[in-house]
């Protein structure tokens, strides 16, 4: 089985508005409304790519309800832990005729110790029936910047493998802590290791960073695929995985899509470079449809073909 947690929840309303411009007034085109947040958006893809899942985090109010409800009618197995406050809503506008999209994402709710806590007994409850689990996206008010730090230090100990997509201090901590692996995209994976990226040796010399910071495995993604480093000590091996651009009808949660595209491959037992490739793939798979976390696997497939893999030599300085 595998777990995704989503601290932070949301219901995601993404509406497609032609020739988006700020202060005028629009008309929508299309629209779509899920149960949201990335651990959601994973444990979606995984669903429809056909591996066993279950969803789980803090929900509460009405709109913790939708979000339970959504996820039910998608079959969707969920474990969540009930709170006080309400569940966040959020906003994404995509504008087809540009391809931009502009997103407007709410705090979250505050949570308590004690909702903290109670969350925390419910996961190590589904850790033992687990071997991979996603922790993904914003923390709430609340929960304290050294929360993820303590789940990959929990499903460490019990033998969990832990995969951390967030960022800032969160993410940091979550790293530092020895997560098995971390999929920051350029920006996030920019603050975490303090410096820009240019070029290649500046992805090498970022991805050693991130594994030198407490990291089992890394990958930086990219709108074309990612950078990652796998493997263990001597065996470490650093690998740049593409594929060719699709016309995008949104971006929306074309990262979580990768991610869940990797755990599943990862899950599978496939070898390291096999399950970036299939990640790489399910992300641009999900730019051809409106709607985050969603993935048509047999286009999937048929996409592996155009992904290309290649070793990048990793300085002896580094």
């Amino acid at each position: 089985m595998i777990v995704t947690v989503t601290l932070n929840a949301a219901i995601d309303r993404t509406v497609a508005v032609p020739n988006f411009r700020l202060a005028r007034r629009h008309r929508a085109v299309e629209t779509r409304t899920v149960a949201g947040g990335k651990g959601i958006n994973v444990a979606r893809a995984l669903r429809l790519l056909g591996r066993p899942v279950i969803a789980a985090g803090f929900a509460g109010g009405p709109t913790g309800n939708r979000v339970l409800e959504q996820l039910r009618r998608e079959a969707i197995l969920t474990d969540f832990t009930w709170i006080a406050a309400e569940t966040r809503v959020n906003l994404a506008v995509v504008d087809p005729t540009s391809g931009e999209q502009t997103e407007i994402n709410e705090r979250g709710p505050a949570v308590s110790p004690e909702e903290v806590e109670r969350f925390v007994e419910r996961l190590r409850y589904l850790a033992a029936g687990a071997r991979i689990c996603v922790l993904a996206g914003t923390l709430p008010p609340g929960a304290g910047d050294d929360l993820y730090a303590r789940l990959v230090g929990e499903l460490r100990e019990a033998g969990i493998v832990s995969v951390l997509d967030s960022e800032g201090e969160p993410m940091l901590a979550g790293l530092r802590a020895g997560a098995s692996v971390v999929t920051p995209n350029e920006r996030e994976a920019e603050e975490l290791v303090g410096q820009e990226f240019e070029d290649r040796e500046d992805y090498v010399q970022g991805l050693t960073e991130l594994v030198r910071l407490g990291a089992g495995e890394a990958a930086i993604t990219r709108p074309d695929g990612c950078l990652a480093a796998v493997g263990q000590g001597q065996e470490r091996r650093v690998l740049e995985v593409r594929t060719r651009a699709l016309e995008p009808v949104s971006t929306v949660g074309s990262g979580d899509a990768f991610l869940a595209g990797y755990v599943a491959a990862l899950y599978d037992g496939r070898e390291p470079a096999d399950c970036l490739a299939y990640g790489v793939a399910c992300g641009a798979e999900s730019t051809q449809h409106f709607g985050a976390g969603t993935v048509d696997r047999h286009q999937v497939e048929r996409l592996l073909d155009a992904v290309e893999l290649h070793e990048l030599e990793i300085p002896a300085e580094v």
